[in-house]
């Protein structure tokens, strides 16, 4: 009998210790298909804001964001997507919603200043970049301030901003264009030229940088094609561009010479110049 009971103890501890072994292996299962979980929705997070469709990204942060309210992240991507899919009102209520967050950072003030100016409410986005510290020093925040001193006529503040945010990317070639365009409505045309020149040593296919260089060029009447990468068409249309430019400042021979350049030059058939051609002959 004494062994029966002892036989017993030992089988009840077996079992006993197989179901804690199971137990907690079933945990460490768990817990390792939860890491994979969140492996796995970071990258579909990485995704939805990268290469998905802006439209079908605010639908999965939304929804993602309704099931999980604490989750900053996933309110981040809702705000971030909506601004991607071209809706900056939405945007600016999203990205309200996460600065009220005990845990938003400068960065996501920055960002809500940025679809505050998409929506066209400066002086809003103003007052949100005042909040930030002068401690965060980001391309973001200083090229969000150079666009609001420009709309603020502050040109001394705007080209010290322009100047701050050109230093703090690898990529300024948008900025040193919006900061030649700047130059340009001031009438500083020289310095308008070499800014969209620098912009293009940046990103030799910025057609934006190509045209503003020749309406900054034509504004000196320098109407001849500056030494840049160009496509035949990209020839043709900065051509029209400049004979437009010409024409405009007074100097119709030499815009209809420029416009029967852009016609010729052109691969097909360039409605526009054609049309500009004739209306001028027309008016002779």
């Amino acid at each position: 009998m004494r062994y029966t009971g002892i036989l017993t103890l030992c089988i009840v501890g077996t079992f006993g210790l197989t179901a804690c072994d199971r137990s907690q292996s079933q945990k460490d299962v768990e817990k390792a298909l939860e890491d994979v979980n969140v492996i796995d929705e970071t990258n579909l997070n990485d995704i939805m804001l990268t290469v998905a469709d802006p439209n079908e990204a605010v639908t999965y942060f939304a929804r993602t964001a309704a099931v999980n309210p604490n989750r900053i992240d996933l309110k981040r991507g809702l705000a971030s997507s909506l601004v991607r899919a071209n809706r900056p009102r939405e945007a600016t209520k999203a990205w309200q919603d996460v600065i009220a967050l005990p845990s938003s950072t400068p960065e996501d003030r920055v960002d809500y200043a940025d679809a505050l100016i998409r929506a066209n409410q400066w002086e809003a986005a103003e007052a949100q970049l005042n909040q930030v510290p002068p401690t965060h020093e980001t391309f973001k925040r200083y090229r969000l301030e150079a666009i609001i001193a420009d709309s603020n006529k502050e040109w001394k503040k705007a080209d010290s901003f322009y100047d701050i945010a050109v230093g703090l990317t690898t990529r300024p070639s948008g900025t040193l264009n919006n900061w030649g365009y700047s130059k340009l409505t001031r009438g500083e045309y020289a310095e308008a030229e070499r800014l969209f020149t620098e912009a293009l040593t940046y990103d030799a296919g910025l057609f934006t940088a190509k045209n503003n260089l020749v309406l900054a060029r034509a504004a000196q009447r320098k109407y001849d094609m500056p030494v840049i990468s160009m496509t035949q068409v990209e020839h043709a249309e900065l051509l029209h561009t400049a004979a437009l430019s010409a024409i405009k400042q007074g100097d119709i021979s030499t815009g209809k010479a420029l416009l029967s350049d852009a016609i010729s030059t052109h691969p097909q058939h360039f409605d526009a110049a054609v049309r500009s051609l004739e209306a001028l002959e027309d008016a002779a």
